[in-house]
């Protein structure tokens, strides 16, 4: 297969996808030990939305962009956070305890359990991820991504 002068080669995109992962589980300062679910992949907002039961309470791995940020302090005093996960396929909610380190906007990698939903008194969650890691996707290397 032949392609013109300065086309890139549709295996390229799979490369850097597949380098992006690597990295990102090898590689990545500060995520060795954390990354469970990278092992079965990043799982696209649009599959947990049409599966929410395959995924229920298991440990997902997804990307998105950060809208509506909300912090809060929970009952104990600690610092606590969540936001609104977006892609062009859908929505998810994140939320955890800490320092949110994104911003508004940011486009980021979560790391978490996957809920369908939730209890919360008499209002019921739906679609939530508990994170354990949420990092901006241009700190992680920014050579591979994009």
């Amino acid at each position: 297969m032949t392609l013109p002068t300065g086309t890139p080669h549709p295996f390229t995109s799979v490369l850097k996808l597949f380098l992006f992962l690597f990295m990102l589980c090898v590689c990545a300062p500060g995520l060795t030990g954390t990354t469970p679910a990278l092992a079965n992949g990043l799982i696209e907002i649009a599959e947990l939305l049409a599966h929410p039961e395959q995924y229920d309470h298991q440990d997902v791995v997804v990307t998105g962009k950060v809208m509506n940020v909300q912090l809060a302090t929970n009952r104990q005093g600690q610092p606590a956070y969540g936001f609104l996960l977006q892609d062009q396929a859908g929505t998810l909610k994140v939320v955890s305890l800490g320092q949110l380190e994104v911003h508004e906007g940011d486009q980021v990698i979560v790391e978490g359990v996957f809920s369908r939903l939730r209890q919360v008194g008499r209002t019921v969650v739906y679609n939530e991820i508990k994170a354990i890691s949420v990092k901006p996707m241009t700190r992680l290397n920014p050579d591979l991504v994009g």
